[in-house]
């Protein structure tokens, strides 16, 4: 395992960022701070990762990642937004929220809820994680960084003690506040919560 100390407030060119970046263009499983807690991700497209990601964890392959994306015009990409979807978002990111939505062609088939062909969408209000998705130029699946006994990862020490195998790159920026996010589910115009979190209801 890879661990880079990067400061949360470092410039986004920064030679640390720029190391990371290069780890996740190469497939690597990474853990890093977002606005809630620690995450464990990798690119969009990198398939042998994300399986990795399901084993780390634990998950059921009914349990679905989502994606960090940069901004609203990448997101649009891979979920469609209903008018409702589309200020809601305005609102509440980059923010603590995760937003269900309808999924778009582009998003593969390991993310989607296929009941619903659905998608969890992240804009993270942490600049680090922000810089490297920037950096990336594609999204990261993603999925919270909570052991199989329900603990949560707060700091990157967390990480190390909770996923001692398997992830490549750790990020360590310090502590996040140590809730999960508010998960809000659009189906067209109507607003549902699924989970309440760190973000208030809007």
């Amino acid at each position: 395992m890879i661990r880079i100390a990067i400061h949360p407030h470092a410039p986004p060119a920064t030679r640390p960022v720029a190391r990371a970046i290069t780890e996740l263009h190469k497939g690597a499983v990474a853990a890093y701070p977002t606005d809630t807690i620690y995450a464990l991700g990798c690119a969009i497209d990198a398939r042998r990762s994300a399986e990795a990601l399901y084993r780390i964890k634990g998950m059921e392959k009914s349990q679905r990642l989502a994606l960090i994306c940069p901004d609203l015009s990448t997101a649009a990409l891979y979920a469609h937004f209903s008018q409702a979807a589309f200020r809601l978002a305005q609102r509440v990111f980059p923010g603590p929220y995760t937003m269900v939505l309808p999924a778009s062609r582009k998003v593969p088939r390991i993310l989607m809820d296929r009941r619903r062909r659905t998608v969890g969408i992240r804009i993270v209000d942490h600049p680090v994680t922000s810089a490297l998705v920037r950096g990336l130029g594609r999204p990261l699946l993603t999925t919270s960084a909570v052991g199989e006994d329900g603990e949560i990862c707060v700091d990157a020490d967390d990480v190390e003690e909770q996923f001692p195998r398997g992830i490549d790159l750790l990020i360590d920026s310090g502590p996040t506040p140590g809730e999960v996010s508010t998960v809000l589910g659009t189906f067209g115009e109507e607003i549902e919560v699924i989970r309440e979190g760190l973000g208030p209801i809007p």
